[in-house]
This record gives C-alpha cells, structure tokens and sequence, in this order.
C-alpha cells in the first residue's frame, strides 16, 4: 500500500471503532512497525488541522481516536439530543486531583488526605469513567487501588498524565503541604506493598498529594 493508503486505511479503523485503538494493533493490521504507524498519523493529524474539518484525531497515551472538533460540540449535541454534562463538584475535583498525582491510590488514603468518607465521590467519578480499579494493594484486607481513565485524558484534553501541570513546591502549599506529613507513613507502606510482585497490580504507588485539579488544569 502507498502511504495515502496507510492513512486511509487507519481513518476506517478508527472511525469503525469509535473507541480508542492501540497502536499496536494498529501496527497489527497494517503490518507495518508502530514508528511507521506513528509517523502516518502525524501526517494525518496535521491534515486534518490544515482542513480546518469538523473531526480529528487524539492521542490518549498510546492509543488512538477519531472524535468530533471541541468547538462545535454545541452543534452536536443540539443535533444528538443530549444535555450539556453537569460540571464536577469541588468535592469531586480534589479527588480526582489526588488520583491523578498519586495513581494508584486506595479510597482510605484519599479519605485520610480530605479528611472525610469518599465513597459517593469514588463512585461517581468511575460510574462517568474519569477513573477505574487498578488492582489491590498487598495490605490486611487487600484495599482496591485506584487510578484515572484515558476518558480522564480526553476531558482534560491531554494525551498522557506526564502533561499534568508541575507538582508545587511543598512550601507553596500552605496548610494543604502540612497535612501531608500526617499521612507520610501509611503513603510510604502502600509503597512498600505496592513494590513486591502481585498478579494484579505490578505498579508502585509514587508521588505527592497534588494541589486540586480544578486550579491545576485551570485554562486547558
């Protein structure tokens, strides 16, 4: 196939999938290596950008999708029928904030940094899909561990966590940077636990609690 093709070749993938799709499967069904894949949907991406068109195409960390251009959302979902979403609480936004800088993390660590009970707030932000069960920490009664979504991504309009705004210096966070100190010790068990081996979640838990999104990502 010419490269005109391998391009018209991944629009049908995507547009069929609707989905995010791996690269590697897109480097699977055009059996061609993921740099080539890569450099087709540059290519592709920047044409869209040039035609000024009503779709383009996103990157969600290493994956995919064809979705609608931000600036005529009004016109689609006038033309779908479908209500305009109604914006995160302040609760929800200092919870997803403390997933997002500090994934995996379990439901009593981000409880123990705000200081009261988020289940609702949890089970609201996985029912809209911004975050999902990672695993289970390694600790008496193997607590889930939760992180944030590539759904997550497209609404903060990023491809990977490593475009979350810079974390604070500690001494910028006033009383927020002091209350980490009380949970430093459970923080440094579940990233003890979180180091050894487990069939469920190979990843170790990082990071410090991060100033909440809503001011983070202000002007996204």
């Amino acid at each position: 196939m010419t490269e005109k093709e391998y391009r018209s070749s991944i629009e049908a993938i995507l547009f069929a999938a609707g989905d995010p799709v791996d690269i590697k499967r897109l480097s699977e069904a055009l059996e061609i290596p993921e740099s080539a894949v890569k450099t087709q949907m540059d290519i592709l991406i920047g044409e869209y950008a040039e035609l000024e068109r009503g779709i383009t195409i996103i990157q969600l960390n290493d994956s995919y999708q064809m979705v609608s251009v931000k600036q005529f959302a009004p016109q689609v979902r006038k033309a779908m029928d479908l209500r305009r979403n109604i914006p995160l609480s302040q609760a929800a936004m200092e919870v997803l904030a403390v997933i997002a800088y500090n994934q995996p993390v379990t439901k009593s660590f981000v409880e123990q940094v705000r200081g009261v009970d988020c289940s609702g707030v949890i089970g609201s932000l996985t029912t809209k899909g911004l975050i999902e069960e990672k695993g289970r920490l390694e600790l008496p009664g193997r607590p889930l561990l939760y992180g944030t979504t590539d759904h997550f991504l497209r609404c903060f309009s990023i491809r990977s966590l490593d475009e979350l705004p810079p974390i604070p210096k500690d001494e910028d966070k006033g009383d927020h940077g002091k209350q980490l100190s009380i949970f430093e010790n459970e923080k440094e068990a579940e990233n003890e636990a979180a180091s050894q081996p487990d069939e469920t979640n190979d990843d170790t838990v990082t990071g410090t609690v991060e100033e909440i999104v809503a001011e983070a990502v202000e002007g996204k």
